[in-house]
């Protein structure tokens, strides 16, 4: 920058004028530098790709390791197999469970927070806490089972569920249902489906003893007792809830969680699912061949 006074009559400071030969930034500096960041976002693109593509790797090999090694597979039913309220509110039933108490004199029973609740199970469970064993709870027990029932008509097939329960079967696979809904409930659908005999007689659901119900493992140890296999590396369960986890590691069976959408996968997560599938798709595709073919 140059300083010049402007004339003969100035009187004040000097005023700065920048001319034409004014230093500017070099072009070939700046080229350089935009080339450099260029580069910086090119090789982090890359590294992140990387980096994903081995986490994939990584997944697909645990997920075949999974599969390959399941000769016992025990599923939930309401999550892998079929969306069972897809066409009933469960919300619904639950609301027919407080009302009911309600005629009876005893909403009491529930706190207002339970009452709210849109899951039938958490009014079943609240009642039973306080008359654990009684005819009440048989009774809200029996019209959950009959509103699930109700509900077996419009729920919906998890894609890809019916064959992938085919194509295991077919392998050779010995497949359970352990369920904390209503038995009755998942054989019916079954038999709509035409995959009962996929699993008949092997189907474990609710019963009154409510504290039997995932998380504790009693219905996947009566699975793996009847099918005649113990805990380990050949038993897997796929579940779409932190309770299906916490039962499979009690019962010492490896875990396939299933999640068909995001807030699932990172409740699943957070609960220490380490294999989680949004899709059963790639599932199917890792099944080996029926038996008898090559």
């Amino acid at each position: 920058m140059v300083r010049r006074p402007l004339g003969n009559h100035h009187h004040g400071a000097d005023t700065l004028l920048v001319t034409s030969h004014t230093p500017g930034p070099d072009p070939a500096t700046a080229d350089t530098e935009e080339d450099t960041e260029a580069d910086a976002e090119k090789d982090a693109e890359k590294d992140a790709a990387k980096d994903a593509e081995e986490d994939a790797e990584k997944g697909a090999g645990e997920l075949r390791a999974l599969i390959m090694d399941a000769r016992f597979v025990l599923f939930d039913f309401d999550g892998p197999i079929c969306r069972l309220f897809a066409g009933y509110s469960a919300a619904g039933i639950a609301r027919e469970l407080v009302q009911r108490l309600e005629r009876q004199g005893l909403l009491r029973l529930l706190t207002e927070e339970e009452r709210r609740d849109p899951d039938p199970q958490t009014v079943l469970h609240a009642v039973d806490r306080r008359r654990r064993g009684s005819e009440l709870v048989a009774d809200l027990e029996e019209r959950l089972t009959q509103g699930e029932l109700k509900a077996v008509t419009g729920a919906q097939a998890t894609e890809h569920a019916d064959d992938l329960i085919r194509a295991w079967s077919a392998a050779g696979a010995r497949l359970a249902v352990t369920t904390n809904n209503s038995a009755r409930a998942a054989h019916e659908y079954l038999v709509n489906r035409g995959l009962a005999g996929c699993f008949t007689p092997h189907i474990y659901g609710r019963t009154r003893e409510l504290r039997r119900q995932k998380p504790d493992p009693y219905h996947l140890n009566r699975a793996l007792r009847a099918m005649g296999t113990a805990p380990g590396a050949a038993a897997l369960m796929i579940g779409d809830s932190p309770s299906d986890l916490q039962a499979a590691v009690r019962a010492g069976v490896r875990f396939l969680g299933y999640a068909r959408d995001e807030r699932v996968e990172e409740r699943l997560r957070t609960a220490g699912a380490e294999t989680v599938v949004r899709s059963l798709e790639p599932v199917l595709r890792m099944l080996p061949a029926p038996r008898g073919r090559t």
